[in-house]
């Protein structure tokens, strides 16, 4: 009798087992963030009751992934130091943070910052410091793509893409994190991208600064063992729909991209910044945001590099396509053979 039913349930376990596994596969594909992340946006720490109260400072929050994380941390609670270089633009987004908030003038901060004025960083910590009287999260989000092979770029935009992105953001991040250590309590949130993880045809520079960055704060984590309350969190963003390809550098520091495109194949910059906040609340180490197939390559360049270069090599190559025939190059590769 016992050998009946357990002939009868192990075809039924591996039935289960087999669903299982069918529809994990199915959730990785039509996934937009790594599996870490995907089980703590359903299990973890939500931003909405971790958020409120808590003072945040945003770079490059004029545009992109910053404005919105403004819009998003507003309608939280939380209270906001808002920098980029136009200032005019900050206005914009503070005032559009107060008709959707219930925040009050005084809880959003505009402080106009230049990152690559590097002597102006700790006056305007300074500054945020003397308004709320702590900084509980730095999100690290200004910086500037790239557009443009190496061979016919000027080595002057590479020294201000790492003067910018690189040198601009670690020294930002070092009056802040003396606060933090002072308080022993904080949070640093750096928007990398997948291209800190992988290499990308067009983007030599841009993926150069995002590996520096991502080897820096990986590198400063273990300085701070003995402040476990400090978080060093790398954000590491696919291709996402927001004003970056408009201000791409290009072959030369003062030239502006033609090549803008259709850039609806995206992920939207709402889901980037509601993911980026699980990951914030959450103290991920390190969290991919990205929608497929630029996920899958994450994987592969982690765990099976030979292959992420085959197939790195077969997307840039579309990549490069895209971009001389006057589209956007990161319009999806499948979308393109389809």
């Amino acid at each position: 009798m016992a050998c009946v039913l357990l002939g009868c349930l192990l075809p039924a376990a591996a039935v289960l087992a087999l669903a299982l596994l069918l529809l994990l596969l199915v959730r990785f594909v039509r996934a937009d963030g790594d599996l870490t992340l995907q089980w703590l946006e359903w299990r973890g720490k939500k931003p909405e009751n971790e958020l409120p109260g808590k003072v945040v400072w945003i770079t490059g929050a004029s545009s992109g992934i910053g404005e919105e994380m403004a819009y998003q941390l507003a309608k939280i609670g939380s209270h906001l130091a808002l920098s980029a270089r136009r200032e005019n633009e900050l206005e914009r987004v503070k005032k559009k943070c107060l008709e959707i908030s219930r925040l009050s003038d005084k809880d959003i901060l505009i402080v106009p910052l230049d990152l690559t004025q590097r002597a102006t960083h700790e006056p305007a910590t300074n500054a945020i410091l003397k308004h709320f009287g702590r900084i509980d999260i730095l999100v690290n989000n200004g910086g500037r793509s790239q557009r443009s092979l190496y061979v016919d770029t000027s080595i002057d935009v590479y020294n201000a893409i790492m003067e910018l992105n690189y040198l601009g953001t670690i020294s930002l991040t070092k009056p802040v994190l003396s606060h933090m250590i002072e308080r022993k309590q904080g949070k640093v949130v750096t928007i990398s991208s997948v291209m800190g993880i992988m290499g990308a045809p067009l983007a030599t520079g841009y993926c150069a600064s995002k590996h520096a960055l991502m080897g820096f704060f990986n590198s400063l984590r273990p300085e701070l063992t003995e402040y476990p309350e400090i978080s060093i969190i790398n954000i590491c963003p696919g291709p996402v729909q927001s004003q970056i390809i408009q201000n791409v550098f290009t072959e030369e520091v003062s030239k502006t991209n033609v090549n803008v495109g259709d850039q609806s194949h995206k992920m939207t910059t709402e889901r980037c910044v509601q993911l980026t906040l699980v990951s914030m609340v959450n103290d991920l180490k390190e969290a991919w945001v990205s929608d497929q197939p630029y996920l899958t390559v994450c994987y592969l360049w982690q765990y099976a590099p030979t292959w992420a270069w085959w197939l790195l090599n077969r997307m840039g190559k579309r990549r490069i396509q895209n971009f001389k025939s006057g589209e956007d190059a990161d319009v999806s590769y499948y979308k393109k053979t389809s």
